[in-house]
């Protein structure tokens, strides 16, 4: 058998395949061009429409799937990440079997979020998880058929574990949102500008679901068993449950561009790619769309990553047409960041041995009076983990105030044999 090789290259990679990736290899294939897309998990469709055992597809989800799916000049790699940057328009690939370089001549990059974590006591408990965190397990065939399960945090995907812990055969016992009831009675009554939204939120509506309200602790031995709450002024609340999800937010995955050089911008309260209106970054050629670009929901990740996919080949007017669209969708973004933002409490629930970097067991009392993320990485090595940051890094950016800095490759955990590749396509070319 021939080995694979150990270079490829083609005119456009799109990098993710949830929405915003898919919509853009759509909105490019009719170009001809040859287009690749790269994606970490077992099946396209991102976070939001991830695929797995009895999970039964939004329709809109299948459609996109399947259009991508039947063009020609469109090859999707799952289950690939993308470990480096080695060269000018040069990605090096990994996935089960090999690791291999990729050459191109224009990227999109469709990166999404990954859920902020925000450290409370008992917050590493067995069982702790994030909101998102919840849906991905369940979604990946984890029974939870008769638990309790409480879920905390702030927004929308609140309601949306819940239904996908309720069909799955638990008991919601408690929906703690942080945000003021006064705050979620103002978006409700926005809601009208945007019907589908409000009827899904009719649809999703819980009895346990209560605002003013955030976790405060959680105790177990070996798993978490019950779950305190801060409710009101001084109410504080004690709920057995078997299971705990919190959802503090969203942070843009930022790391790919930033490495390649692209602008980054403070977007409500994190760093995300900054584009233009034509969905192009600061690096020439390379273009972002979707939640890497700011928080903003499935809608908004659908309409900029068409409009990113037109652009990327040269199709201007076709991308313009969908500012309008996008603009609509900008707005309801930004209703659910006002509405749903942090209080300033919610971000500070640590107490002092508290662990921030769970990787590298790092309390935070050790962290108190660092000067920054450098500094806490060469004195308590907080970041150096094998989440590489990812997780304390974002929480240390609400507790401390502390900014990121530039990533380095490789951007994930790397076999040597990935690395190897490098020396092979240097011997061929």
């Amino acid at each position: 058998m021939t080995p694979p090789p150990a270079s490829e290259s083609c005119d456009l990679v799109i990098v993710g395949a949830g929405p915003a990736g898919l919509a853009a290899a759509q909105a490019a294939a009719a170009s001809g061009a040859s287009i690749v897309v790269i994606d970490d998990n077992i099946a396209p469709g991102g976070q939001i429409w991830r695929d797995g055992p009895g999970v039964a597809l939004a329709p809109a989800a299948r459609r996109l799937r399947d259009a991508v799916a039947a063009c020609a000049n469109v090859r999707v790699c799952s289950g690939t990440r993308v470990v480096a940057a080695p060269g000018p328009r040069q990605l090096l690939l990994e996935d089960a079997q090999r690791g291999w370089l990729l050459r191109w001549d224009t990227l999109i990059l469709c990166t999404g979020a990954r859920e902020l974590l925000l450290p409370f006591p008992g917050w590493t408990l067995p069982g702790v998880t994030g909101a998102g965190g919840l849906q991905a397990l369940i979604k990946g065939g984890m029974p939870v058929a008769g638990e309790r399960i409480v879920i905390a945090g702030s927004g929308p995907l609140l309601l949306a574990a819940a239904a996908t812990a309720t069909q799955a055969g638990a008991t919601v016992v408690r929906i703690a949102e942080q945000a003021a009831w006064r705050n979620v009675a103002r978006f409700a009554a926005q809601l009208g500008r945007w019907p589908a939204k409000a009827a899904q939120a009719l649809a999703l509506g819980h009895a346990a679901y209560r605002a003013g309200s955030h976790v405060l602790s959680a105790q177990g031995d070996g798993g978490v068993r019950t779950v305190w709450l801060h409710r009101g002024q001084r109410r504080v609340e004690d709920i057995a449950c078997d299971r705990l999800a919190c959802g503090f937010g969203l942070v843009p995955n930022t790391e790919l561009g930033w490495l390649l050089g692209c602008e980054v911008a403070a977007r409500d309260g994190s760093l995300a790619l900054a584009i233009d209106a034509g969905q192009a970054t600061s690096v020439a050629n390379v273009y972002a769309a979707g939640e890497c670009t700011g928080i903003g929901g499935s809608e908004r990740a659908l309409l900029q990553g068409a409009m990113a996919g037109h652009a990327a080949v040269g199709q201007a007017a076709q991308a313009a047409a969908l500012r309008r669209p996008l603009a609509r969708w900008d707005r309801f973004a930004a209703l659910v960041q006002r509405h749903f933002a942090l209080a300033p409490g919610v971000r500070q629930l640590t107490a002092p041995d508290t662990l921030v970097c769970r990787c590298e067991d790092v309390p935070c009392s050790a962290l108190v009076g660092r000067a920054g993320w450098v500094d806490a990485k060469l004195h308590t090595r907080c970041g150096m983990g094998a989440c590489q940051g990812r997780i304390c890094g974002a929480a240390t950016q609400q507790l401390f105030g502390w900014t990121p800095t530039t990533p380095r490759p490789p951007l994930s955990p790397v076999r040597i044999e990935t690395l190897a590749a490098l020396a092979a396509d240097a011997a061929e070319n």
